[in-house]
């Protein structure tokens, strides 16, 4: 709960500020110097730099209002139906919702402000119908929420704030960083696929990484890619130790898919199991591609992580972490952990110790 209040708060401050600030810009747009052009006519309380600050503070406020209930909309809507419909369905719905807000928000504000600045306007049932101030602004706000739309998606794209340093031209040239990475492989998946078939088995990999994706923002881990039944996550090392993050996620993964036990056996007769390697260190980041471009993580981290995870069948065990990572992390007394040796893994000259991880 704790985790999932902290997610909301993350996303309400963003809509708010993106709302208030978008907000802003359209009462400067559309008041200041209107008293000065000529063929207009301005109501008194919105002439001059007084009128436009007045103005200026009644459309931040329909902005942070707005930026509250459109973060409690989509927080709630993608709860209910964990982004399953069709884009074109989520699209209708969610501006269906917007619609209907925004005329409340309006009509709140417009009565303040009436009763605030003495002013007659019109807030009687159905204003908006016929207020061509009101589809003037809502066609400005429908411009602005394909803008928030498309921050939204290449910040889910390339992790949160990546995408603005990306703008800025970070990775233009290779980076150091220090990351966690762990990688996280359904087990048994050739016999799943053989009798699943290839349809069906697609569409239980879909399952299974909606279940992941649900739990993934909750400890602040960072999809880096897919490669069929295989997920790689990612964390900024300080991130991935806190609260345990690198390593609960993958028990709250398997609590989530065992609380879900009964549908994937109804639906697919098994019930999925992955296992997963975690490892940490310094590696390079960079931008590449031209025609599609993405951020790139090059280094033995990312190597090493994935030969950690390929060692879980070997070992018979679910979860592997590095004995350097282990040391690390900040809870180690919630966790119990089995010391398995040093391997000397595929590729590598020197020998890493490992250990299987569980909880208490």
């Amino acid at each position: 709960m704790n985790r999932l209040l902290k997610q909301y708060i993350k996303d309400l401050w963003m809509s708010i500020a993106f709302w208030a600030v978008a907000m802003g810009l359209f009462s400067i747009f559309r008041y200041y110097g209107i008293d000065e052009e000529e063929g207009f006519t301005v109501i008194r309380q919105y002439s001059g730099i007084t009128g436009t600050l007045r103005a200026l503070f009644g459309f931040m406020t329909i902005g942070v209002l707005i930026g509250i209930l459109y973060a409690t909309v989509d927080f709630v809507y993608e709860k209910i139906t964990k982004n399953r419909l069709l884009m074109v369905y989520d699209v209708l719905i969610t501006s269906f919702l917007y619609f209907i807000i925004s005329i409340g928000v309006f009509t709140i504000v417009m009565v303040w402000f009436s009763e605030m600045y003495d002013l007659n306007l019109n807030t009687e049932r159905g204003w908006w119908k016929s207020n061509k101030s009101f589809w003037a602004t809502m066609l400005y706000m429908i411009f602005v929420s394909f803008v928030f739309s498309f921050i939204k998606i290449a910040r889910e794209k390339f992790g949160k704030g990546v995408f603005l340093k990306m703008l800025m031209g970070k990775y233009k040239n290779p980076k150091e960083e220090k990351r966690i990475f762990m990688f996280l492989d359904l087990k048994d998946s050739t016999t799943i696929a053989e009798n699943l078939g290839h349809f069906k088995y697609s569409q239980f990999i879909q399952d299974c990484f909606y279940d992941l994706n649900e739990v993934v923002p909750k400890y602040d881990a960072e999809i880096y890619q897919y490669v069929g039944d295989e997920a790689v996550l990612s964390w900024p090392y300080q991130k991935g130790l806190a609260n345990n993050n690198c390593v609960d996620l993958f028990f709250a993964f398997q609590q989530k898919k065992q609380s879900k036990a009964q549908y994937y056996l109804d639906k697919y007769g098994v019930i999925p199991e992955f296992k997963a390697g975690v490892h940490g260190g310094v590696l390079m980041v960079t931008e590449v591609g031209v025609v599609k471009k993405e951020i790139a993580y090059h280094g033995d981290v990312i190597n090493t992580s994935a030969r950690i995870q390929a060692e879980c069948n070997k070992h018979k065990v679910l979860l592997l972490i590095s004995e350097k990572l282990l040391k690390d992390l900040e809870g180690k007394a919630r966790l119990s952990s089995k010391f398995l040796g040093s391997v000397l893994l595929k590729g590598k000259q020197e020998e890493i110790n490992i250990h299987a991880i569980d909880t208490k």
